[in-house]
Formats: structure tokens, C-alpha cells, sequence
């Protein structure tokens, strides 16, 4: 079985001037890091013209599919229903996207298929993790 889910989304990107223009993203989840997922957007998406990860909890996704969530860099909360906003926080200011519903529950599905809710920590490999962080040391 895989380890690793990468799926290809089209996000659109919210500006203060219309209009606003669609972006390609990929989806990232990893069995080795189970609680988290990661959303990339190339360089023509970012104001330097560098591509951009982050990294955020999938529960927090799972649940602004539903409901507004989030009170630090990423906030999600859905926008009628079939659309799911993510808003990201940074130094530089402030970006919002819109991702289609259905692709991100998809997304969602195959990542609790490779990792089932609650069995997280089961797959965290804490020996290793510490003994990197003990050789960075």
C-alpha cells in the first residue's frame, strides 16, 4: 500500500480586484507525518515568484469542510456547497483560495483509507524523529 497521497486540485484565488484567477495545487499527505497535510501552489501563484507549501493539520480541513475553523495562519470554512475557502496567513499579507468541495472530500477519503482517524500517533515513528533531532543537535 501507498505511503503517500498527491492529488492535483484547481484552486481558485480570491483577490481585492476582480477577477479572481484559477491556480494549479497539489494535495499532500504522508503516512509518516499522519496528523498533517500540505497544499502546494507554483511560482506564478506567489508575489516573490516562488512556489509555496504549507502545512497544516487535516483535521482542521476535515472539519472546515462544515463549519469555519482555524484562528492562527490557516483558516477553512466552506462557501455554499461546493466550495471550501482556505485562508493563509503570513508576514507578507494575507491569500485566499477556493478549492472545490468534492475534490478535497476525495482527497480526505484517500488519506483516512492510508491513515484512519484516531490512529495517528500509531503511525508516528518517534525513535527515529528524536534520533534526527539528536544528530541536528
Amino acid at each position: 500500500m501507498s505511503t503517500l497521497i498527491d492529488q492535483a486540485v484547481q484552486a481558485r484565488l480570491i483577490v481585492s480586484a476582480p477577477p479572481a484567477r484559477a491556480v494549479p495545487a497539489r494535495l499532500r499527505y504522508e503516512r509518516s507525518d499522519p496528523f498533517a497535510v500540505h497544499i502546494a501552489f507554483p511560482p506564478a501563484a506567489s508575489l516573490d515568484g516562488a512556489e509555496v507549501e504549507w502545512t497544516f493539520a487535516r483535521e482542521l480541513l476535515a472539519t472546515g469542510l462544515n463549519t469555519s475553523t482555524g484562528c492562527g495562519d490557516v483558516q477553512v470554512w466552506p462557501c455554499g456547497t461546493d466550495r471550501t475557502v482556505l485562508e493563509f496567513h503570513a508576514r507578507e499579507g494575507v491569500a485566499m483560495v477556493q478549492l472545490d468541495t468534492a475534490e478535497l472530500r476525495l482527497f480526505l477519503g484517500r488519506s483516512y483509507e492510508l491513515v484512519p482517524a484516531g490512529t495517528e500517533a500509531g503511525h508516528l515513528d518517534v525513535d527515529s524523529d528524536l534520533a534526527a533531532l539528536l544528530r541536528e543537535a
